[in-house]
């Protein structure tokens, strides 16, 4: 009887009637880019950030929270996105390679705000192999997809992955573009409109190989990008008295670089070649990157226009870090700083101060129990993470909040030659253990690798340039964080190999 006398008030007033006034919850918006580093957003203040990159993410993070210390716990495309939907470590949700998949019944996140009252949707980047079944609505795009006039997998009579349909036009229509437009035209025609929402919208960029929209062709064209130092100088970085593993920027690995990538002529110099393919290589991520950040910008002007903006709160990350020429590395997939960080920004005017920038530690484990807390569900016992949302909300961390977040990388020397890895992080040091073994990774290829540590003081060497594992000073407090790791991997349950 309330919600239709409302409903009365509203037309006899001209007011907007907002669908889930009914339930007094929040919608939710998650947006989530693939490789999106967080130093290639202005607001984490980057040496990137001179060039302008994310007018509205840097508003987002203006107008809402910053972490500064969110990590990955597995820095690769689809065990990422499995931790997310099911808030558990890749070794409990069995999500450890690309390879691996979630069923509709572990989709875990999308069942629990559809319990709530939420209408969900999942649009763009799926990459969980099996079928976005527990979402009321989804358009997902095959594996990787396409940049350009992209295929769609969307719901349908046929069994899946049967229902397919693509964009095509005159003009080619880029996957940011069409992943917005099938995002919009949900928001406006959605079924269920007295249930506020629950959008997952996945970019697709700014992946490699890059492909930007054409009207970015020209972006950063004539501009000199900046370089990071250890692009050219390795210090005492990585593995002692071993080989430099990691494909690169440069000539350095042979097999697999970016000047191959960025067709760079091979007969210049190695100090040419590198600096050619370094330019190239950023200047394409940029672009995929302001097309993201465009097409956000679309998004928060229809909230805006429907009088949906401050009710909705909008979340930005990545699916994990990527190496932008650090350390003369490409792709992601270490426990490094710039591969280890997730970007996470986080508006919502009604509870999370303006502003804000938290530095407390967090991982993509808590970002379900977050979310959920959000819609007012209890966390179940079989999500690892926690909610930080009462840091968001300006509450000091508890005591008991984690100290060290946990890390493992488990495709062995596949695609980009990283060893298996596993180890630790506090807010200001790091303990790595290159384990070197396959062990039970699909995928990973059968060829062991010399076992040895890493260990960094990042208080006074945030770049990781010098390697401490051998120096005595420190011996007393690498023996702590090894017996930190140990009691880490007992509390989440993984084994050391």
């Amino acid at each position: 009887m309330i919600r239709y006398l409302l409903v009365a008030v509203c037309l006899a007033t001209g007011m907007s009637f907002q669908a889930n006034a009914e339930t007094d919850k929040p919608n939710i918006l998650y947006i989530m880019s693939d490789d999106h580093a967080s130093q290639g957003i202005g607001a984490y203040q980057g040496r990137l950030s001179v060039l302008d990159p994310t007018p509205t993410l840097d508003r987002l993070a203006r107008e809402g929270a910053l972490l500064t210390n969110c990590f990955v716990t597995n820095s690769i495309c689809t065990p990422s996105r499995a931790a997310i939907i099911t808030g558990q470590y890749a070794h409990v949700n069995g999500v450890t390679t690309l390879n691996g998949k979630i069923e509709g019944e572990r989709q875990f996140l999308a069942h629990l705000m559809k319990d709530a009252g939420y209408e969900t949707a999942m649009v763009g980047k799926w990459h969980l192999k099996a079928e976005p079944a527990a979402f009321d609505f989804y358009t997902v795009l095959p594996g990787q997809g396409f940049y350009f006039n992209p295929i769609f997998r969307v719901r349908g009579p046929k069994p899946w992955p049967e229902n397919e349909f693509r964009f095509n036009s005159y003009d080619s229509v880029h996957s940011s573009d069409a992943i917005t437009n099938i995002s919009l035209k949900w928001l406006k025609t959605r079924n269920q409109k007295d249930k506020p929402f629950f959008l997952m919208h996945h970019f697709k960029a700014p992946h490699d190989n890059f492909e930007n929209a054409e009207r970015y062709d020209w972006l950063y064209s004539g501009v000199t990008i900046p370089e990071p130092k250890s692009l050219w100088e390795r210090g005492n970085h990585g593995p002692h008295g071993q080989p430099q593993y990691g494909t690169s920027v440069g000539k350095r690995n042979e097999r697999r670089n970016m000047g191959d990538h960025m067709f760079v002529d091979d007969s210049l110099s190695d100090e040419a070649y590198k600096r050619e393919a370094y330019q190239r290589y950023l200047k394409k991520f940029l672009r995929c990157v302001r097309g993201v950040d465009d097409n956000i910008a679309r998004l928060l002007d229809h909230l805006e226009s429907t009088g949906e903006l401050d009710n909705t709160i909008i979340v930005y990350t990545a699916d994990q870090g990527f190496m932008l020429g650090e350390h003369d590395y490409i792709d992601k997939r270490w426990m490094y700083e710039q591969s280890l960080r997730m970007p996470f920004i986080i508006r919502y005017p009604e509870s999370i101060p303006a502003g804000e920038r938290l530095d407390f530690i967090a991982n993509n484990v808590d970002f379900a129990p977050t979310l959920l807390d959000f819609a007012g569900v209890d966390k179940p016992d079989f999500m690892q993470g926690r909610s930080f949302k009462p840091m968001l909300n300006g509450q000091p961390t508890p005591d008991d909040w984690p100290t060290a977040t946990y890390y493992r990388y488990w495709m062995h020397m596949a695609h980009h030659d990283n060893p298996a890895h596993l180890g630790i992080r506090t807010k200001d040091r790091k303990l790595i253990y290159f384990y070197g073994k396959p062990l039970d990774a699909p995928g990973a290829l059968d060829k062991p690798t010399d076992p040895y540590w890493e260990y960094y003081d990042l208080s006074e060497d945030p770049e990781e340039m010098n390697n401490l594992i051998e120096d005595p000073a420190y011996a007393d407090e690498i023996k702590q964080m090894k017996a930190m790791l140990e009691e880490k991997m007992a509390e989440v349950g993984d084994k050391m190999p």
